[in-house]
């Protein structure tokens, strides 16, 4: 946490004015201006006929602070963490929406395995490529988990071009890991099926990944033979849409799979149910870490409350004394 800072500071210029309402305050006194006073006649009380003027005075000191919104941790923090750089690229096609992992679909089985790794490694700088018929960055390499998860989660295959574009997406990860210093580079390639789109050959892009010195996790989703899944059908007559389940053949390329592992050093994985889905994931946890220095930005927090209720409190304590006959209002 940072020194505290100001969004306002311009009204701390009115704290200038105390120290003169103070020596007026005491120079009232000397000429006379309080002759009376209605508390009892004792010795040490002269100390009591100034406490109504100290409780505002401090009170409005506190108000001065207040409007002058003071603030905490807005600043940018650097702090060095153990960690593996990863970009995963996940699979957004069609057949992704295939109901064998009930009661769930594949993809959302998917989303849910991915959200949950990305939240037990807080030391890792994680990016995300999707790929349909073309592959996207969703998110370059990063240490802001919070920001990732909330994009896996809005993850939609229906705005997706249809089509399995492997070696595409392999190639556009590989790109974000380039630069990368780090001692392990992982690729983790979730799909459901067989490389039909895309200009770039998935044998290729793992020679590519190979190269960077890139490991590829590849991990094969789901049954092969047919499955269900939801498709939009249009009505030849009416042109309206709606989502029918029909059963499709589903393959998963094994062979190309288990070749881009090969190659790159990681390793094939078939996932035919949730929970082997989660186990591909705790693999990572046995690769070579690296120091890494990660700079992330702090959100400052508000702190001007306990002033303006200082300030609030300090209005109201004189007249809640003046009965007790602690202090008197003039």
């Amino acid at each position: 946490m940072t020194a505290p800072t100001f969004a306002d500071p311009l009204f701390l210029l009115a704290l200038l004015a105390l120290p003169l309402v103070v020596s007026r305050h005491h120079r009232r006194d000397r000429h006379g201006a309080l002759t009376a006073s209605r508390l009892p006649a004792r010795n040490g009380a002269t100390w009591r006929l100034h406490l109504p003027f100290y409780l505002r005075a401090t009170a409005f000191a506190a108000l001065v602070i207040a409007l002058a919104r003071p603030q905490l941790g807005y600043s940018w923090e650097q702090s060095t963490t153990d960690g593996i750089d990863i970009q995963i690229a996940l699979d957004l096609s069609g057949s992704m929406a295939a109901r064998d992992f009930q009661p769930n679909n594949r993809l959302a089985v998917a989303k849910r395995v991915v959200r949950d790794f990305i939240a037990r490694r807080p030391g890792d700088r994680i990016g995300l490529t999707t790929f349909a018929g073309t592959a996207l960055t969703r998110s370059p390499l990063t240490s802001d988990h919070a920001m990732l998860d909330e994009l896996v989660a809005a993850l939609d295959p229906s705005l997706e071009a249809d089509g399995t574009a492997i070696g595409v997406a392999l190639a556009d990860a590989c790109a974000r890991l380039r630069s990368s210093a780090a001692k392990s580079k992982v690729v983790i390639l979730v799909t459901d099926g067989v490389n039909n789109a895309g200009e770039i050959d998935p044998v290729s892009a793992a020679a590519i990944a190979e190269g960077l010195g890139i490991k590829v996790y590849t991990v094969g989703v789901g049954r092969n033979g047919t499955a269900p899944v939801p498709m939009r059908v249009r009505d030849p007559v009416t042109g309206d849409e709606s989502v029918q389940t029909v059963s499709m053949q589903v393959e998963v390329d094994e062979e190309l799979l288990r070749r881009i592992a090969a190659r790159t050093g990681g390793r094939f994985y078939r996932a035919t149910d949730a929970d082997a889905l989660a186990r591909v994931f705790a693999d990572i946890d046995r690769l070579e870490r690296t120091p890494m220095h990660v700079k992330r930005y702090v959100r400052y927090k508000e702190a001007f409350a306990p002033f303006a209720w200082t300030a609030l409190g300090l209005l109201v304590l004189p007249l809640l004394l003046a009965p007790t006959g602690l202090t008197v209002e003039p």
